[in-house]
């Protein structure tokens, strides 16, 4: 099954989806959420794009950050958070030269 193929099942919510990935069974915390409900609404969470990429820890944040910033109530505060990320990321990258 391509990545494409993959992607989507999920986003049609097949049924025999979540027979293959264990991620997304049923009974997994993808179908809950603690302290509000910003990332249960999206068709694919933050958290599961990051882990799926194998996208690193600085990058994953500024994902999530640009993902909630309308959603969960803190608006700039959020932007300026992934901003600080990426500033981190480029300063590390930028140490590597």
């Amino acid at each position: 099954m391509s990545i494409r193929d993959d992607l989507d099942k999920y986003l049609k919510k097949d049924p025999g989806y979540y027979k293959t990935e264990p991620l997304l069974s049923p009974d997994s915390a993808f179908t809950s959420q603690v302290a509000g409900d910003h990332y249960k609404t999206l068709a694919i969470q933050p958290v599961e794009y990051i882990h799926r990429n194998g996208i690193g820890y600085m990058e994953g944040n500024v994902i999530k950050y640009v993902t909630r910033w309308r959603a969960k109530g803190h608006g700039l505060e959020d932007l300026k958070k992934a901003r600080h990320y990426l500033d981190l990321l480029i300063e590390m990258e930028e140490g590597k030269k």
